[in-house]
């Protein structure tokens, strides 16, 4: 559960053992998108000027850019106010990122009480460096940047304590639940194939995709938080969705 109040330091924002994100704090966060691999990837090639037929096109197009100008203006209120200590608006600031947050990590590492841990950690970290954060529209692609980094780090932390194990220690931590612990919903057959397919992609392609479905995040929030061209980011992509089609074909098979 990750702490709606301003903490003044990390330790109000220590793990809550064997608990998941509540309704409440995913209050107006969008759940993760269920992933299609036929879903469409958008062209970063350019487009004919528009004729007459297109005015509608054109007007939703330019009502869709003011409409994110104002959400823009709008966050920058919001993250002034959590940096000069407001309640209110940092508990908007969980609210309104916390479940994409966690979404993206349980994705990635497939451990819900992990993705938790780095969940807090993540806005832990936020809580300590908003005060000098300057809102510059980037605000998204440094909450992530931070979360992946976190998560990278743990999983460093675990495969170097892994070593000094045996097979069969490893093998009862990754399996066996704490006390009270809770089982998950039991996963559809599509999905677990989705989740398989997932697991053959490399790393690379993986990221871009949690980034994108489970994040929210747009491609070119995208290939900033990975320090990559947006042609590679679309092109990754493309390829990555294809790759997913063929392996639950053939796992359908």
């Amino acid at each position: 559960m990750v702490e709606s109040t301003l903490p003044t330091s990390c330790g109000s924002l220590t793990p809550v053992a064997n608990r998941s994100l509540s309704s409440r704090e995913r209050v107006s966060v969008p759940a993760p998108t269920v992933l299609s691999p036929a879903m469409p990837v958008p062209s970063d090639s350019s487009s004919p000027a528009p004729d007459e037929d297109d005015a509608p096109t054109e007007a939703l197009r330019e009502s869709n850019t003011q409409a994110q100008a104002s959400d823009l203006a709008a966050l920058q209120v919001i993250l002034r106010n959590a940096a000069a200590g407001d309640q209110a608006a940092w508990r908007h600031v969980v609210d309104a990122y916390s479940g994409r947050v966690f979404g993206l990590i349980r994705a990635q590492c497939n451990d819900g009480d992990l993705a938790e841990e780095i969940t807090q950690s993540t806005f832990c970290t936020i809580a300590t460096k908003i005060a000098g954060y300057t809102e510059a529209g980037k605000f998204e692609q440094w909450l992530f940047r931070i979360a992946m980094n976190r998560l990278r780090d743990e999983m460093r932390r675990r495969k170097r304590q892994a070593k000094s194990m045996d097979d069969e220690a490893q093998g009862g931590l990754a399996s066996r639940p704490e006390p009270g612990h809770r089982p998950e919903r039991p996963e559809t057959i599509e999905l677990k194939r989705l989740r398989r397919a997932l697991a053959q992609l490399s790393d690379a392609d993986q990221r871009i995709v949690h980034l994108r479905h489970y994040g929210g995040l747009s491609f070119k929030q995208i290939a900033e938080i990975l320090e990559q061209p947006l042609g590679t980011v679309l092109a990754r992509q493309h390829r990555a969705l294809k790759k997913l089609a063929e392996l639950m074909e053939n796992d359908r098979a």
